[in-house]
């Protein structure tokens, strides 16, 4: 079998959907399942991935992490790219990742006559709106929410990554119950799983003797680092050796400086963006993880990266979070400040509580989000829209 990916991103970026799309090419191979991946021409290549890439435009050497208003000429690029590779690859099945991929999959399928399938993380009009990129009210939004009903129902089948946006699906955007399969993020628990942290690593960054709790991902203000950095000199009040330890980027300069500001001096370390393989050098590091992110209707990977590593994890309650960690999970109300300073600081001082809810998220990811299993769905889902067409 053969799979076309449309991935209108600047492809191999060490972030959130970027990860979904390695890990999927990976499993797919061991399940004897060639892939090709369409992209922009911004980007690096994965030396596992076989890339296409868009026409290159000089004046387009990078792009933001959300919304640009360079995407809609990336995209009419991106299509025409999609076009010329499908004829040349021959797939059996078009795989759209977001809603660009989505429409970009749906309309080359139908001009080679292949399936298309959409690989989605939740409302692109209610990520604008939650983002602040868009007003709630209004001909625009009216205008979007429109388009994006006509784009979800053009693929054979949505793939939602989050059992909160599935029902989404079905409920609001009324897309027939039987067109809506959860594959939901998911992990190597080959590849990150709990080990000794680096002495190396530790020293380089200043963490000997200091108990410390770990960040990685995105850092914008909806992953909620702004909260994190507020609620940080309380969880230093209570455990005075704590550290907070942030990794990714982009906006590091930004963020280290409001930590100069609002946090106890050498109590925060930014390493800015970390390579994806040396994800579980650095999660070993940590005693407790966090992720305050507060636009609830968005997956989450960062939590399976900490799961699967057995550490234990506080984050905003919401139907997300509470899908992914379960009752092993520490939560905090959405937005309470000291609430999530609390819960950090009480899973720093008890020990025994951090090594059984680390178990516990270690075993709940190999069961319920391992890629060996989710691979083996994914290609039923093909099979299934091959034999329907």
């Amino acid at each position: 079998m053969r799979v076309l990916m449309v991935a209108p991103t600047p492809f191999f970026g060490d972030r959130g959907c970027h990860i979904r799309i390695l890990e999927e090419v990976r499993v797919l191979r061991g399940l004897g399942v060639e892939t090709l991946v369409v992209t922009y021409s911004v980007g690096r290549d994965h030396p596992e991935v076989a890339t296409v890439r868009a026409p290159r435009l000089p004046w387009v050497r990078a792009l933001p992490v959300g919304f640009s208003p360079h995407r809609p000429y990336l995209d009419a690029l991106l299509l025409g790219t999609t076009l010329r590779a499908a004829r040349r690859f021959r797939p059996d099945v078009l795989h759209g990742h977001l809603h660009e991929g989505a429409a970009i999959a749906s309309v080359v399928g139908r001009l080679v006559g292949r399936p298309a399938v959409a690989d989605l993380q939740g409302s692109v009009a209610g990520e604008m709106v939650a983002h602040g990129h868009l007003a709630a009210r209004g001909p625009l939004p009216a205008s979007l929410r429109r388009l994006e009903r006509w784009v979800l129902h053009w693929p054979a089948r949505l793939l939602p990554s989050s059992a909160n946006f599935a029902r989404e699906l079905v409920d609001v955007w009324r897309v027939p119950r039987e067109r809506v399969v959860l594959i939901p993020d998911g992990i190597d628990p080959d590849f990150l799983r709990p080990g000794p942290a680096p002495d190396d690593l530790r020293e380089r960054l200043g963490l000997v003797g200091k108990r410390v709790v770990v960040f990685l991902g995105v850092l914008t203000e909806y992953q909620g680092v702004d909260d994190l950095l507020a609620a940080w000199p309380a969880v230093m009040a209570a455990v005075p050796d704590a550290h907070l330890l942030l990794m990714g980027h982009p906006n590091v300069e930004r963020y280290r400086a409001r930590a100069a500001v609002l946090t106890p001096p050498g109590s925060v370390t930014l390493t800015g963006r970390i390579d994806y393989e040396e994800t579980p050098r650095y999660l070993t590091l940590g005693e407790v993880a966090v992720s305050p992110k507060h636009v609830s209707t968005e997956a989450n990977g960062k939590l399976l990266n900490y799961m699967a590593m057995g550490l234990p994890a506080v984050a905003y309650d919401g139907p997300v979070s509470r899908e992914l960690l379960g009752e092993a999970g520490v939560f905090a109300p959405m937005r309470d400040v000291p609430a999530l300073a609390a819960a950090m600081a009480g899973l720093l001082r008890d020990s025994h509580e951090q090594k059984l809810r680390g178990q516990a998220l270690r075993e709940r990811v190999i069961t319920h989000f391992g890629w060996p299993t989710l691979g083996r769905r994914l290609v039923d889902v093909y099979r299934t829209c091959l034999e329907e067409r």
